[in-house]
């Protein structure tokens, strides 16, 4: 069949030639318009739904939306776990779907769900699902700052949510334009309680009044003079004025009543869940382009920028935007350093070429059937839709130096041909030699191909992660593949023509096989003794084995940093703003940082369930060519540790992307978390604080923080029934005034131009500022009985949730832990021996580890099935390549023995476990396969040729593939050199690819070199 081929592409070359240029032009089409990023979108498919509850206790929130929606929602459709926040005045349920689901399909299902359970809810709670982003939506961010100061916080306030934010969000790509900081406008109507009892006046009758005086009302059209006129009455509030004037009746005397005679009407800001400062410098406006799912970042921020390049004119005079985040930089730094890997490979694979085959043209085959191999890859990707990011480029790069082995097996091949048969016809001479080769060679890299099946069969997060490097390493061994069979043999017999450099002409050649013949035959002379030590050596790397640690992946260096320490419990708006400007002034004393962009609380988006306690600081560094002389990252961050050191604070530096994706799909911020389940707020806190007293001396441990999920400052009203039933006071009667008095009800908005500013009526501050006032709170019955609130109500302060997490609809605390010089395979063993001992659980309460410990266990799992699945493949494949037994158990045989120089390299890099580390192991299953295939196919043919071999035969053959042999994984080895020592952005991840891969290559050539004789000679005593 293999033979077939090649003779038929050899017959129609001229066809084949014209099929690669139309590739190639091809190729080149997909290049340009492949969408990047920098990394691959890891986010769970997931369904928010936000629920605004305006002015409600967190456990008013979860008893009457959270865990309604939540239980109902449980029953979705391919949903995996419902995750619920309840917050003062707003609600975020997280439905999270199996892989695979679609995302429109799944929002569509969440909505039929959400209309059968919202009439369940109260109705002021309207529940309203989230942008289709995903955790990597978040691309750019700015800032709004006046150094004049002729535009106030509220101002900049208005301009973001009524002009920027419109603009931007018609944008192609943008899902969402999130607010965040600043103050919302807001009429303010602050009722004098004695006067309205003075009067005698409830205030539901003020409420109504104000209703009734806001609106506008057409009256159909008038015919005049044969023209139509369309009627029109006016009658929104739109100043102080127009809310002074509103009548509410009359008094006693029959004076008309207004407004201004019972209350003062303001203009304020509402209350505030989020702050954004800069620098240190002060409070500014922030806001976040969300990027809708699937889009290209680079060409959604370009516009975003372009945009608002057009709109500054527009601004007021003095209004600057200031940009805090800029994903484009990442992925074009990201993007740059992996192309030029790939290139620095293209460069060395023509090198080794050369210098095996001292023939320039031989050389020339490799260059051209190279990069059709890796354009045939972006071709496919751009078709599947796969952005260019660090995985699925780093798939071409480690693919590189094995792409080339099927041309070099054949052009080498052919160069032993045209030193033996010159006078031979060139084009059957081709035939010849690319026959010979050709079916080993394709079920090489068939092997090589097949070798990824278990990465491709990862799940969640790590499949997100692998999948694009496993599709495009795929397509480019599949492309190499089948460009060997088909281009190779047609460019070959166009190029390598004439006379060409006798192999032993050589002196790189000649070197190698004066170094290989001696120990050769001293292995076939004692192959016993050979196999001994090698089995020996494989014990030996047990001990560095058992030294290495796991980890899920390597923290991905993506440039900028973010800071996100936790504050205590039930800080108040204040005290918050206060902090966050601290920190990010201590932020930004240190030289490598650009800008410092701080975030306290949430913004106005349902992508950000932030409580009040958390801040997220963009800290945006300078290029690392303006830093100083031998600072590393990891010392940066040693040093911003020790700088920013605030009581109360418990720090962590993380990566911005990652750490979203992770929030999103696990809620949990730092690498390990322990997600503690039960039903009583105070005994989930204890087992928090005996957690975080346990874990806080184990070595390892940077930090530790059990969230005070009972911490929380409630000021509780307890309605008498018995004292309010003496009054025919209804409980709903009651907690009427007390949510509009004290909370501030909202009971409508006014309307100018495009804005919208919302209306709240409350009492005066002095009525609520503390218990002694609120029990003095006055309260007027319908039948004109003047009360005071302590006259039918007890008032007193007690602790209570600050907010309320739960998954799955059981009642969760976190403790979040951050790890320092261990690896967290090793960190959680410790752990949770240390739990066993220490911790005492009571019935009925449940812990969980989560966070990327959770990953790293489903990725071990995945693998230990699928890994032994892969080998048998292999293992059928081989089969079918000898048509015999014998050299395939000797090759798998052989597999361990490749493993020994990537366990020591690991060893002495200090590199731990992880699924990237599993991914180099796995490419290197393929291409040390390779090795044993081109070795024991030459043993094979002279075996059949002359029915028996001894060793003058064995050393012939294997001196006749010490060439091939030496140039296909020198071409992985050196080609993989620029991606093991290079840096820059996505080098940490490509790192634990390639040094498996390295260093493995290097024991598979040496120990398969020796010990695949040694075992033959054995076999065929």
């Amino acid at each position: 069949m293999i033979s077939r081929i090649i003779e038929l592409c050899i017959k129609q070359r001229i066809y084949v030639v014209f099929l690669a240029l139309a590739l190639l032009l091809a190729g080149i089409y997909a290049l340009r318009t492949t969408a990047v990023d920098a990394i691959p979108d890891l986010s769970d498919v997931q369904v928010i739904i936000r629920t605004p509850y305006p002015g409600q206790a967190p456990s008013v929130v979860q008893d009457q939306v959270t865990y309604p929606l939540t239980s109902a929602l449980l029953a979705v459709p391919k949903s995996k776990t419902v995750r619920g926040y309840s917050f003062y005045g707003d609600s975020y349920v997280y439905v999270i779907f199996d892989e695979g689901t679609d995302l429109y399909w799944a929002r569509s299902r969440v909505l039929e769900y959400l209309n059968q359970v919202s009439a369940q809810l109260p109705p002021e709670a309207r529940p309203a699902l989230g942008p289709d982003a995903t955790g990597v939506g978040w691309v750019f961010s700015y800032a709004l700052l006046d150094k004049s100061g002729k535009q106030d916080l509220a101002d900049l306030r208005t301009l973001q949510d009524w002009f920027l934010k419109y603009e931007l969000q018609s944008l192609p790509g943008v899902a969402e334009v999130a607010t965040v900081g600043g103050y919302v406008k807001q009429y303010q109507v602050q009722i004098d309680p004695q006067k309205l009892r003075q009067l005698g006046m409830p205030l539901s009758h003020v409420i109504t009044s104000i209703q009734k005086a806001n609106g506008e009302a057409g009256a159909s059209v008038i015919d005049i003079s044969e023209a139509e006129y369309m009627v029109r009455a006016t009658g929104y509030l739109q100043s102080v004025a127009d809310f002074n004037l509103i009548p509410l009746g009359t008094d006693a005397r029959g004076k008309s009543l207004l407004l201004s005679d019972v209350a003062h009407i303001q203009v304020g800001a509402q209350m505030r869940r989020g702050i954004a400062e800069l620098n240190g410098e002060g409070e500014v406006v922030g806001g976040t382009i969300v990027m809708r799912q699937g889009e290209n970042a680079p060409q959604v921020i370009a516009q975003v920028k372009t945009r608002l390049d057009e709109l500054r004119s527009s601004l007021p005079a003095g209004v600057e935007i200031i940009t805090t985040y800029d994903r484009s930089a990442l992925i074009q730094r990201a993007v740059d350093n992996l192309f030029n890997k790939i290139s620095e490979e293209l460069l060395t694979v023509v090198l080794v070429c050369a210098a095996f085959l001292l023939h320039l043209r031989s050389s020339l085959v490799v260059l051209i059937t190279l990069p059709l191999g890796v354009l045939s890859a972006f071709l496919l990707m751009r078709l599947q839709g796969i952005n260019a990011n660090i995985m699925s480029l780093g798939g071409i790069a480690i693919a590189i130096g094995a792409m080339v082995d099927g041309a070099i097996v054949m052009v080498e091949n052919l160069h032993k041909h045209m030193e033996h048969n010159p006078q031979q016809d060139h084009w059957q001479r081709v035939q010849a030699a690319a026959s010979e080769v050709g079916k080993p060679l394709f079920f090489a890299l068939s092997i090589i191909t097949v070798s990824f099946i278990p990465v491709f069969a990862l799940e969640a997060q790590e499949g997100k992660l692998f999948s694009p490097l496993a599709f495009t390493k795929t397509y480019a061994m599949g492309a190499a593949a089948i460009l060997a069979i088909t281009l190779v043999p047609v460019v070959m017999g166009y190029l390598i023509r004439g006379k060409v450099p006798n192999e032993q002409h050589n002196p790189l050649n000649r070197f190698l096989n004066a170094c290989y013949q001696p120990v050769l035959s001293w292995v076939l002379t004692h192959p016993l003794k050979t196999l001994s030590a090698g089995i020996l050596l494989l014990g030996i790397s047990l001990w560095p084995l058992s030294k290495i640690g796991s980890e899920f992946m390597p923290a991905l260096n993506e440039g900028d940093l973010m800071y996100m320490p936790t504050t205590y419990a039930g800080i108040s708006i204040g005290k918050a703003q206060e902090i966050l400007q601290q920190t990010d002034k201590l932020i930004k004393t240190i030289p490598e940082v650009e800008s410092v962009f701080g975030k306290i609380g949430r913004s106005d988006s349902a992508t950000d369930p932030a409580p009040l306690t958390m801040i997220e600081t963009l800290v945006q560094l300078k290029p690392q060519a303006e830093w100083r002389a031998g600072l590393t990252h990891k010392q940066l961050r040693a040093e911003l540790e020790k700088t920013v050191k605030l009581p109360g604070l418990s720090n962590a530096w993380v990566m911005p992307i990652k750490t979203r994706i992770d929030m999103l799909s696990t809620g949990i911020k730092t690498p390990v978390g322990i997600k503690i389940a039960g039903n009583d707020f105070n005994t989930l806190q204890k087992i928090g604080s005996d957690i975080e007293s346990i874990l806080s001396s184990l070595p390892g441990t940077a930090s530790v923080y059990s969230e005070k999920v009972a911490a929380g400052r409630y000021m509780l009203i307890d309605i008498n029934r018995a004292k309010a039933a003496r009054y025919n006071l209804s409980i709903a009667d009651i907690q009427a005034v007390i949510k509009t008095a004290i909370g501030g009800s909202s009971i409508g908005n006014t309307i100018e131009g495009q804005a919208r500013y919302s209306i709240q009526v409350r009492y005066p501050q002095t009525y609520r500022n503390n218990e002694y006032s609120l029990q003095n709170l006055p309260l007027i019955t319908a039948s004109g009985q003047k009360l005071r609130l302590a006259d039918v109500a007890d008032v007193r302060i007690e602790a209570g949730p600050p907010m309320i997490k739960s998954e799955n609809s059981r009642i969760n605390a976190w403790v979040l832990i951050d790890l320092q010089d261990i690896d967290i395979g090793t960190y959680v063993a410790n752990a949770q021996q240390l739990l066993a001992e220490k911790l005492q659980l009571p019935a009925g309460y449940s812990i969980q580890w989560s966070g990327q410990y959770e990953y790293m266990q489903r990725a071990k799992q995945r693998l230990s099935i699928l890994i032994p699945i892969t080998l048998a493949i292999i293992t059928l494949l081989l089969a079918m390549s000898f048509n015999t037994w014998r050299p395939v158990v000797l090759i798998m045989a052989a597999l361990p023995f490749a493993a020994i120089g990537g366990i020591w390299l690991m060893s002495l890099l200090h590199y731990t476990f992880s699924v990237a580390v599993a991914v180099g192991f796995i490419a290197l299953l393929g291409v040390a396969v390779e090795i044993g295939i081109i070795l024991l196919n030459q043993f094979e043919t002279l075996r059949r040729q002359h029915g028996h071999i001894d060793n003058q035969h064995m050393i012939l053959a294997a001196q006749s593939r010490v060439r091939p042999i030496m140039m296909t994984t020198l071409t992985v080895v050196i080609g993989l050199v620029p991606v093991m020592w290079g840096d820059g952005t996505g080098s940490e991840v490509m790192q634990r690819i390639a040094a498996p891969m390295v260093g493995g290559m290097l024991s598979a050539l040496i120990l398969n070199l020796i010990l695949l004789p040694a075992a033959y000679r054995l076999w065929h005593k």
